[in-house]
């Protein structure tokens, strides 16, 4: 394991004892402790913030609700009148929302609709549904309880409390609260600029004929899918030849136009795979090696300070170490704090998986509702890294341990992908 780091002429730490391997564990640790988000921010209107990374803190400057007002439809009484009277009440006022009534009489009561302010002197609603109006009266259960159907005025929101945190994605549930304490517009992270490529003499673009030997670049488009998925901006760096030079220039180019660059295929050792020595000689390479199945050969450093990442070129291989590893790495740079782990479950085993890996394994799994009725996975039953079918066929990854037999009825960590993107 890695003791030690020292920082290069280009701004990018090293790990000093061995620079080449590294646990999953460690190298989340490593990049995440590297990282800093964008520096710059930019204020946006509060509807069209769904998804971006909020800067600044959700402050409400007023409570939620603003006054005690009515759950219910019903009416709105004094809880003391209803044995007083025997509990029949005058009506005396109807108050639709929007509406403000006055200071309820004794012995009156105030046809109210859910929203509306509660009068003064009021301390309860009935619920129309328990009460019978008798023309200017209406009759209501002595057995109401004193307080009921009540929102009171800041049981939601209190004024000068923080609504919403900085470091958060932006969900839908988080502009309805900004709205309903009067937030017009929000400080948020810019979105992230990541520029990628595709590196490989046998790719080509889909519509084209293949020649023998060619693949269509399915890569791009998973990178594509996975980065917009994160509300990210590309910058399509192409095909890159397999060649020392060719690499070198496009990674140039994608240090200089992005935050972060990441390239799928030639991190591996053999003769037509550049990009290992090439990030060296632009700049830093931090690990390169990773013991899980699939993604061994997973790349991570620095191109004049630009962060790098470099993911297998086999397809499963790039969507998995893209869901664990550079996924945080991306939410780290848009401004996300807290825990940025996937969402671990554990889930029953549907499957029976008797020859495990010595390294960690994250194997394609889909979830179905077993013979009692509880849910549980089934495994693909493929463990290659190239049948890209499987990861579409999948609703998440399940970790097998190194060495980790597993027996149908145990459980088993999962990942739903309905978490990671």
């Amino acid at each position: 394991m890695h003791t030690g780091r020292e920082t290069t002429h280009d701004g990018c730490a090293i790990v000093c004892d061995d620079p080449l391997a590294q646990s999953l564990e460690g190298a989340i640790d490593l990049i995440l402790s590297r990282i800093e988000p964008v520096a710059e921010t930019e204020t946006i209107a509060t509807e069209v913030s769904l998804g971006r990374v909020l800067a600044d803190p959700v402050v409400s400057g007023t409570s939620a609700p603003g006054w005690d007002n009515s759950a219910m439809d019903g009416y709105a009484i004094r809880h003391a009148d209803l044995a007083a009277h025997g509990g029949r009440l005058q009506v005396a006022q109807r108050i639709p929302a929007g509406t403000t009534g006055t200071p309820l009489a004794s012995g009156t009561a105030a046809r109210i609709f859910t929203g509306a302010p509660v009068p003064t002197g009021a301390d309860t609603v009935a619920i129309q549904e328990i009460c019978q109006r008798i023309d200017d009266y209406v009759d209501i259960p002595l057995t109401c309880k004193e307080g009921a159907n009540i929102r009171r005025a800041g049981e939601d929101v209190q004024a000068g409390s923080e609504v919403v945190a900085a470091g958060v994605r932006l969900a839908p549930q988080h502009l309805g609260l900004a709205a309903s304490v009067g937030v017009a517009e929000l400080q948020v992270y810019r979105r992230l600029r990541v520029a990628i490529l595709a590196s490989g003499d046998e790719l080509v673009m889909p519509g084209k004929r293949l020649a023998p030997g060619q693949l269509y670049n399915s890569n791009g488009f998973t990178l594509t899918g996975l980065l917009q998925s994160l509300g990210c901006e590309i910058v399509d760096l192409g095909l890159v030849p397999d060649s020392l030079e060719a690499t070198a220039v496009a990674l140039r180019r994608g240090a200089s136009a992005a935050d972060l660059v990441i390239a799928s295929g030639g991190v591996s050792v053999g003769e037509e795979d550049h990009l290992k020595f090439a990030v060296e000689q632009l700049g830093s390479l931090d690990f390169w090696t990773i013991p899980i199945r699939p993604g061994k050969p997973v790349a991570f450093g620095c191109i004049h300070g630009t962060p790098f990442f470099g993911s297998p070129g086999n397809p499963v291989a790039l969507f998995v170490t893209f869901c664990l590893i550079a996924r945080p790495l991306i939410m780290r740079l848009q401004g996300m704090a807290g825990d940025l782990s996937p969402t671990r479950v554990s889930v029953r085993a549907g499957f029976d998986w008797p020859s495990p890996d010595r390294r960690t394994e994250f194997h394609r799994g889909r979830l179905q509702t077993g013979a009692d009725g509880a849910p549980e996975l089934i495994a693909y039953p493929s463990r290659s890294s190239a049948v890209l079918s499987s990861v579409a066929w999948a609703d998440g990854l399940i970790e097998i341990p190194p060495g980790h037999r597993i027996h149908k009825g145990d459980s088993v960590g999962f990942m739903p992908f309905a978490t990671l993107f």
